[in-house]
């Protein structure tokens, strides 16, 4: 008679991680918004993390959907001082039709709000696909803008864009006649951040444009993401090598930490002595 085969040991209820196993992801949770050692139940994650995850997604869609309150918006732009701000919105008839047609997000439908001032640096305030990050962070971002600017360039009042794509702010920046664009654009959400902040940075803006001839400065979104005056510095390097290259894009880098670095010590290194010769 064959003997029985003994089943399977039965997965405990909830597996729990050593405690040197979890103090090693908790040193690493705290240098990163993405989800890392989870735990789990039986085949499964923790009932926790599983609605955290469905939270983080609602938000994420929330962020992408719920439009820009632009009344609110304006005043918030308008008491900065830097000009008073005007609203445009490209050929995307509504946020549908926006997250269908992204080509319709890059034109215009009227610019005749927008007046010409031969500025610097023109600032477009763009919506993109977190609404929700351009009304959370753009007014202090701009003021740090401003701070870290205003003291070298001329600067166009400030134009609010909506249903808006990174390419719309060619149209804009050739209205108002400025040399160098800013385009401050909801990123899109993730599901570990969903309100975070680009500026796309385009020297000498025309429509046709292509996204290699500009700059991106991404992830702002304090505390967690890159600060307000940290971006303003890495614009303004930019902005300084835009003007003096005679271009924006792949050409240009950042040396903002390089020239940090420089400035704190400069590290030389005796050459090698040559072998004698045989």
């Amino acid at each position: 008679m064959t003997p029985p085969v003994p089943a399977p040991p039965v997965a405990a209820a909830h597996e729990t991680q050593s405690p040197v196993a979890e103090d090693f992801w908790r040193d690493l949770r705290g240098s990163t918004q993405a989800r890392i050692g989870l735990g789990r139940t039986g085949d499964a994650l923790p009932t926790t993390d599983v609605l955290a995850l469905r939270a983080a997604h609602a938000a994420a869609r929330d962020a992408v959907h719920l439009p820009l309150d632009v009344a609110a918006f304006t005043e918030h732009i308008a008491a900065l001082g830097l000009g008073t701000p005007v609203t445009v919105a490209s050929r995307a008839a509504d946020r549908a039709e926006y997250l269908r047609r992204p080509d319709l997000g890059r034109v215009p439908d009227d610019l005749t709000p927008v007046t010409a001032t031969g500025a610097d640096i023109g600032f477009v305030l763009a919506d993109g696909l977190s609404p929700l990050a351009l009304s959370e962070h753009a007014p202090d971002l701009l003021a740090a803008l401003a701070t870290e600017l205003g003291d070298r360039y001329t600067m166009a009042p400030p134009v609010i864009a909506t249903q808006a794509r990174v390419a719309l702010g060619d149209h804009i920046a050739a209205a108002m006649g400025v040399r160098t664009v800013l385009v401050l654009i909801g990123e899109r959400p993730g599901l570990s951040v969903a309100d975070s902040l680009g500026i796309y940075l385009t020297h000498l803006p025309r429509p046709g444009r292509a996204d290699a001839e500009r700059n991106c400065v991404s992830n702002i979104h304090p505390p967690d993401g890159l600060t307000y005056a940290d971006a303003a510095r890495v614009v303004a390097g930019l902005v300084a090598g835009a003007r003096a290259l005679g271009r924006s894009g792949v050409d240009l880098k950042d040396t903002s930490r390089t020239d940090s670095l420089a400035a704190a010590e400069t590290l030389t290194v005796d050459a090698p002595s040559q072998a004698p010769s045989r």
